[in-house]
């Protein structure tokens, strides 16, 4: 491991320089969709605007979090709780990239129902941050301190944070009937180096078998060998190949970190999960706050750390 944590490099949350857009293709909705990424001020959080639903009291906005979660079949997607017709799903690669660069207050507007695919992971996400620049906001970042551990289970599968007293870590394991896929593992402490360096440009993937079926269930509509790794058996049918032997495990672990920023602030523990998906990351953190023994706020200034009511668990 190599870098300092996030928690410790970034000690004041952090937004956009300017405005950035980009536009592509929703994997599932096979929709050209517009998004453009703004700054917002401290304390803001991560915010989504559907800009293409405009009713008359003005745009709706859905803060990024995991109470938020409306459904997690392939993808993370987020609704308004009180107008569950306007949702935006596919948001966890983009706010992997958002956490995996220690960029805390960001307004995401998007014309459409899913954010691009891009080219199937965080690289891209991370090439926008980039452009638009990152700027310090001179107040500090609170973080979540995991206390004591917290496990959800689906069958085989699990998901459990726990407590670790130095920046976050994540250890995954998957097991797939695919022999292109296997059995994999991956470790590491998220850190932005780390991120950049060894999860963003790892994609999504799928099973040619799924394919046929997700389509007729109206899913997958733009997913292509441009955006995700197709794999056949012991094949891997994208013609450039795989960018990392391990690439399916990192997309995991990529996924997990997007999934989990939705706790609405850097988390302080260790994740340990094995066969892992959007649904059991969510109901991670759903767990993890039912109970206020689980976790407490920890803020650089003690003054301001008593009791605290976190947005992302207020009515």
């Amino acid at each position: 491991m190599h870098g300092m944590s996030l928690q410790t490099a970034t000690a004041t949350q952090r937004t956009l320089a300017q405005s950035i857009d980009c536009v592509g293709i929703g994997l599932h909705s096979g929709r050209k969709t517009r998004m453009s990424l703004h700054p917002l001020p401290a304390g803001s959080g991560i915010v989504f605007r559907r800009v293409d639903l405009d009713p008359a009291d003005g745009p709706i906005d859905i803060p990024a979090r995991f109470d938020h979660v409306c459904d997690t079949r392939l993808c993370t997607v987020i609704a308004h709780p009180a107008r569950p017709q306007c949702r935006v799903g596919t948001i966890e690669h983009v706010m992997a990239a958002l956490a995996g660069s220690a960029v805390h207050n960001v307004l995401i507007e998007i014309d459409g129902p899913e954010v691009p695919i891009l080219d199937g992971s965080s690289a891209s996400f991370i090439f926008l941050l980039d452009c638009a620049g990152i700027v310090d906001q001179a107040v500090p970042v609170s973080h979540i301190e995991v206390l004591r551990s917290v496990r959800v289970t689906q069958g085989e599968a699990f998901a459990e944070l726990r407590p670790c007293a130095f920046g976050f870590d994540l250890a995954m394991s998957i097991d797939f009937q695919a022999r292109a896929i296997g059995r994999q593992a991956y470790s590491m402490r998220l850190t932005s180096e780390n991120f950049r360096a060894e999860l963003a440009n790892c994609r999504t993937f799928t099973n040619v078998q799924e394919v046929e079926a997700l389509r007729a269930a109206g899913l997958a509509l733009g997913g292509s060998l441009d955006n995700a790794i197709v794999v056949d058996g012991d094949s891997i049918l994208n013609p450039c190949g795989l960018r990392r032997p391990d690439e399916f495990v990192r997309h995991k672990v990529l996924d997990a970190v997007g999934d989990l920023a939705l706790a609405g602030s850097p988390l302080m523990a260790r994740l340990v999960a094995h066969r892992t998906g959007h649904a059991l990351n969510n109901q991670l953190l759903r767990a993890l706050f039912a109970d206020d023994a689980n976790w407490r706020l920890v803020s650089p200034d003690a003054d301001t750390n008593p009791v605290w009511q976190p947005a992302s668990v207020a009515a």
